[in-house]
Formats: C-alpha cells, structure tokens, sequence
C-alpha cells in the first residue's frame, strides 16, 4: 500500500504523489514508467511558467506582467515556477505513456507520482495498474435454476382497480359524509379553552379513513352533512411530538364546508379512450394486456436475480487478487451514481452527510464490499469471454447501437457518443455473450 504526499496541478487537475512504499512491499499487477523532461522543452516549460506568474505578481515599481525575470525571481524564488512548468509538460508526458505502452491492459486511472524537479528539469513516475491474473474455476452447470414466473387473475384484477384509480375524479356529493368521501373542512382545536398553536386550517381536504388526523377525530365527521358544524372531543396520543400535547384531551370547533366522492370509472368505453392504450377497447383486452405487462416485468425481475445468482455462484470459484486502485476506481463509480440517486430526490451529497453525520470518506467504505464484487464480476466475464473466443463484429455492433438509438429515439452518433462509443457496444454485447456462457445457453 502506498501513503502519498500530494499535489493538484491547476491546468490538467492531475494529481502529482511523492510515492513511498511502506515496509519496501511491491505491489502486483503495477508497472512503473519514469519519464524526464529536460532540456529545450523544460526550458520553455519554465518561460511559460514565468509569463503565468509574473502576470499576477505583485513587485513594487512593476505592473503585473511587466517584472523583469531577474526581479522576479530575486523575489519569489526559481522554484516558484516548477509547478507550473510540471503542469506545462505533464499532459503530454501523460498521452505519451499511454501511447508507448498500448499493448498494456491498464484497469484503473494512473497515479502520477513526482520523484525530483530542479531547474534541469522534472521527472515523473507513472504507476499503471495492469489487469490481474484471473484463474477462472467451473463457471458452466452450475445448478442454478431460475424462479418460474405466473401471473395470477386477481393480480390482474388489482392492477386493473390501480388503474382505474388513477382515473379517478372528485365529484361534489349530497348527503352526509361516509368512509372514503374528502371533506373540505375548517377547524380549530382548543386545550382547556385556549386556542393551540397549530390547531387551525380552513378549507382543509380530508380523505375519511385517510388516518391522517388524530385518532378518533375522523370517525366523528362521519354523519355530518354541507354547512354542519360540530364539536369533537379527542385525545392526543402519549408519543405526540408536542410535549404541551402529549396525551391532552382537546377540542376540535369543526365545520363541514364540502363533501366530495371519490368516483372510479367504469370499464367502458370512455374509459378505454381515456387509457389511450392501442388495441385495447374491452375489458377482456385489458385484462390480457395487463396480464402480458406483468408476466414480461415479472420476467425480466426473475432473470436479473437468475443471472445475479450465476454471477455470485461462478465467482466463488475464481481465484484473482485485485489491485488496490481497481476497487477505489469502481468505488468513485458507485458514489457518482448514488449522487445522481440523490439528485433525483432533489439532496445533495453535501446534505446527505450532513442528515447522516458521515463524509465521502465513510460512505465509500460502505460501498467497498459492492465494490470488490462488481470487479469481480468484470474481470471474471471478461475472462470467459476470452476463454470461449467471443468475438464481436463491427457489423454486430452496428446494428445493436442502430437498434438501441431508435429504441431510445436518438440520432446515432448522439446515442455512441453517450454510451462511450462503439467499442463500449462492442464490450457489453460481449459481456452479454459470456452471461449466456453461465446459462448455458
């Protein structure tokens, strides 16, 4: 394991280590390239560096930018300027790693780390994590079975009363109120005469049976009639958040100003238009189409809980050792998706640390067990892949990502462009591949 002193370059946001490996261990799976820059290109690395800085230096007698270097450096001193020189070189030094070493699977970003500067130059040492040794054990028949599906009538006669129900409307009622009517009410409560803070709506919607408001207050308004007005007698419970509350007796001045019911339409004509739904104009045809909808959902649940169960079943007979970054790299991948999570619940992660009294610190290390178990799962399909020789076109792939664009009505290049490309097509049609390798099918 490697502690580090670091530092973030301003231009790239690369971050520089001063690497040190404790108790002399070498890691696995780790390449070390150092790369120097020197000479001609380190010189106009520092010019450049100097122009950055003189024109925001700050030197009696001199505007920004217009110092002379020996001024300049007589104040702040030539090792101002390596940092930023290093920032100058290090994208190219970066690019030109990867370029020389093509033939390198490397599995997780590179830490770069800065073993000397001076005014001859820099060099840089870039530790690459290369893909580890998978020794895959028997992945195929593995006697996992995947869970029959069958949908039921009254789970279709449910699913129908929901969506009936979503088609719902509020209409006025004459007559008193009953269970499952809105009463559009005012009230006030008062403990021992006096008015309490809190105890007061007007035109307030109440769906009697709602279980909304203190117990034993909704059953009261039952009976009452438009225009009626009532006292109620109830008692807060003894776990009432309000400690001047808690286990009172109080009462409620309620008046009735509307009742509401709720109307569910019927299974007619109106209603099948309303749906929208093409084919569907009879009760029988909803009840096939629903039917049809909830047996593919329920599907599509069972062979994702299938194929997990291969996935934790093969992978309990690989033999691989994971490389430290690998994990923190799949780490910073889960967090960025908890964060969107939490986006569309409208908190922040910010929030989310401050509700939960923890930092980004503690929340990854939740997620270092998923972690470890998704780059598992990776590196083992990835294996089996090249085990069972799955190849996959440019004409395959072509026609997946024509495919997939239309069914997320996109323009071509602007569906590749946000799915990474079509090598990533190519890499997940692959990993599909060796998924049904562990069905055996």
């Amino acid at each position: 394991m490697f502690y580090t002193d670091k530092i973030r370059l301003e231009k790239t946001g690369y971050l520089l280590y001063t690497n040190k490996c404790i108790g002399g261990r070498k890691m696995k799976n780790v390449k070390e390239i150092n790369v120097k820059i020197e000479g001609k290109e380190w010189k106009e690395a520092l010019d450049k560096a100097f122009d950055k800085a003189n024109a925001k230096a700050k030197i009696d007698g001199f505007r920004p930018g217009k110092a002379p270097k020996d001024v300049f450096l007589k104040k702040y001193g030539k090792e101002s300027l390596y940092m930023d020189a290093a920032d100058i070189v290090l994208e190219e030094a970066y690019h030109q790693v990867f370029e020389d070493n093509k033939d390198l699977e490397i599995v997780a970003q590179p830490e770069i780390g800065l073993k000397s500067i001076d005014e001859n130059g820099v060099e840089f040492i870039f530790t690459l994590t290369l893909k580890p040794e998978v020794k895959l054990g028997k992945y195929k028949g593995l006697g996992v079975k995947k869970e029959s599906v069958k949908v039921t009538k009254e789970e279709v006669e449910h699913e129908i009363e929901h969506l009936r129900s979503h088609y719902a409307e509020n209409v006025v009622k004459e007559g008193a109120v009953a269970t499952g009517d809105i009463a559009i009410i005012d009230f006030e409560g008062f403990k021992d005469g006096v008015a309490f803070e809190g105890g007061k709506g007007e035109n307030y919607s109440l769906t009697i049976g709602s279980n909304t408001f203190i117990p034993g207050f909704e059953d009261q308004i039952i009976g009452m009639n438009k225009g009626e007005e009532k006292e109620i007698n109830v008692t807060f419970p003894e776990d009432y958040h309000s400690e001047e509350l808690k286990g009172a007796p109080v009462v409620f001045k309620v008046k009735v100003n509307e009742i509401k019911e709720i109307r569910i339409p019927e299974l007619d004509k109106d209603f099948f238009e309303d749906l929208g739904m093409e084919g569907i104009d009879s009760k029988e045809a909803l009840e096939n189409q629903v039917k049809e909808n909830l047996k593919a959902h329920r599907e599509a649940e069972a062979d994702n809980k299938y194929i997990d169960a291969l996935l934790e079943a093969a992978s309990k007979n690989v033999e691989v050792e994971i490389p430290d970054a690998m994990i923190s790299d799949e780490q910073d991948r889960i967090l960025r998706q908890y964060e969107e999570n939490l986006k569309m619940q409208g908190i922040t992660l910010e929030q989310f640390y401050q509700f939960t009294n923890s930092d980004e610190a503690a929340l990854k290390d939740q997620m270092k067990d998923e972690a470890v178990k998704r780059v598992t799962f990776r590196l083992m399909l990835e294996e089996i892949a090249k085990q069972e020789n799955i190849e996959i076109t440019d004409e395959k792939a072509n026609e997946e990502a024509e495919h997939l664009a239309s069914h997320y009505q996109m323009p071509i290049e602007e569906f590749l462009k946000a799915f990474g490309g079509i090598d990533m097509i190519k890499y997940d049609l692959k990993m599909r591949g060796a998924i049904e390798i562990l069905k055996g099918e």
